[in-house]
């Protein structure tokens, strides 16, 4: 064997080990070397020896003693979950929103800005002020900067293709912000880390197949299947609200007609209330049209009842697709919620085959305004240090 490759093989054999020892940490929370050991099949001195390299980095510390089985008492080590920080940001709504994560996926850190109709390279410069800021509330090395962004987004290349919303094409987002802050950058759509942030948090172990579709300003949908996210060929995925339900419908921006976004979005939703009162969009948000709702206003709940219909239609397509059983819906509408999932439980029912139908369960979150951002940190944690936090690989 040319000891070139025979040196490449014994660094990725070490550089394996290495993740694997820290993943075995990560997950029991403290353990010993000699419990390492047992549940590697490393030998001793190759977890004491990988263990000081993990020392060395600052990544493990030791934290006192164990109980005895007999003998001395095991040393026990843990994560330093401040060790490193990552800075991920979520750029899906009317607010580009941004927190320092550490290495347990906690929230240490936020902060904001309001989007305010900024569009094209006045929205890139807001994401450099928002990590700006972010940069400068933390003292702890960081890991890297992950984003989840709408659109349709080439996670591989770390380019946004297309992000409407935002004015956005061709946009090579992840060579700028490495170039700009030397740091590793990872990026995809928003809807589907909201996925992979879910299907994290879910209690259910037998569930590997999960869609989550996510209706805020713009609208699309994260897909789980077999215990990982799944991005399609283009990495476009789930991004349905650009299929059109209304033929004849509203001028998108996307340059088609009546397509999802146009019907169920927040700006859509706050458009058509306004229309009812002969009054302004920009006075009448979600949380106006609820408060409406709980009021007993009989026009809000038919509002509400027909963007559960046009979400109902994507409902059933996905269905028909995926036969997937597990459909969650969150975001800003998710507030409405009982009188919401109702009506997209019923227009699917109507719209896709029965059978399938009636064996899926259609949910509606509360609002979790992180999950963009503890989905983008999984990726960090996943590629950059190869820990496998539950949902970011297969289930165990």
């Amino acid at each position: 064997m040319p000891a070139t490759v025979q040196k490449a093989t014994q660094q990725q054999t070490k550089t394996f080990n290495s993740q694997l020892v820290l993943q075995t940490i990560y997950e029991l929370g403290q353990t010993s070397r000699a419990d390492i050991a047992r549940r590697t099949h490393l030998t001793r001195t190759t977890v004491s020896d990988l263990v000081t390299e993990l020392q060395g980095r600052g990544l493990v510390s030791e934290i006192g003693y164990g109980p005895s089985v007999g003998g001395r008492s095991p040393i026990l080590l843990s994560i330093i979950n401040d060790a490193r920080h990552i800075i991920s940001l979520d750029l899906a709504n009317n607010e580009f929103r941004g927190a320092v994560v550490n290495l347990r996926n906690e929230v240490v850190q936020t902060a904001s800005l309001p989007v305010a109709g900024r569009h094209g390279p006045d929205a890139l410069a807001h994401v450099y002020s928002l990590i700006d800021r972010l940069l400068a509330t933390t003292d702890q090395p960081i890991l890297g900067i992950g984003i989840g962004t709408p659109g349709l987004v080439d996670t591989a290349g770390g380019i946004v293709l297309r992000a409407v919303n935002l004015d956005w094409q061709d946009l090579p987002l992840g060579r700028l912000l490495q170039e700009r802050y030397k740091l590793p950058v990872y990026l995809a759509n928003d809807s589907q880390l909201a996925a992979l942030a879910h299907y994290m948090a879910s209690e259910e172990a037998h569930v590997v197949n999960l869609v989550v579709l996510t209706v805020g300003r713009g609208v699309g949908a994260g897909l789980i299947l077999n215990g990982r996210l799944f991005q399609g060929d283009g990495f476009g995925a789930g991004e349905i609200g650009h299929v059109r339900v209304v033929e004849g419908g509203e001028l998108c921006r996307c340059g088609h007609y009546g397509c999802l976004e146009t019907v169920v979005s927040t700006q859509a939703i706050s458009r058509r209330a306004a229309a009812l009162r002969g009054g302004n969009p920009a006075g009448v948000s979600v949380a106006a049209v609820q408060a409406a709702c709980e009021a007993g206003d009989e026009d809000a709940w038919a509002l509400v009842a027909e963007t559960g219909r046009y979400l109902g239609m994507a409902a059933a397509a996905l269905i028909g697709i995926l036969n997937i059983q597990r459909i969650l819906v969150m975001g800003p509408v998710a507030q409405f919620g009982e009188r919401l999932r109702a009506a997209i439980e019923a227009e699917m029912r109507v719209r896709a085959l029965p059978t399938l139908a009636q064996a899926t369960v259609v949910t509606v979150a509360p609002y979790l305004p992180n999950s963009v951002i503890q989905g983008a940190a999984v990726l960090l944690l996943t590629r950059e240090l190869g820990l496998n936090v539950a949902g970011a690989g297969e289930r165990r």
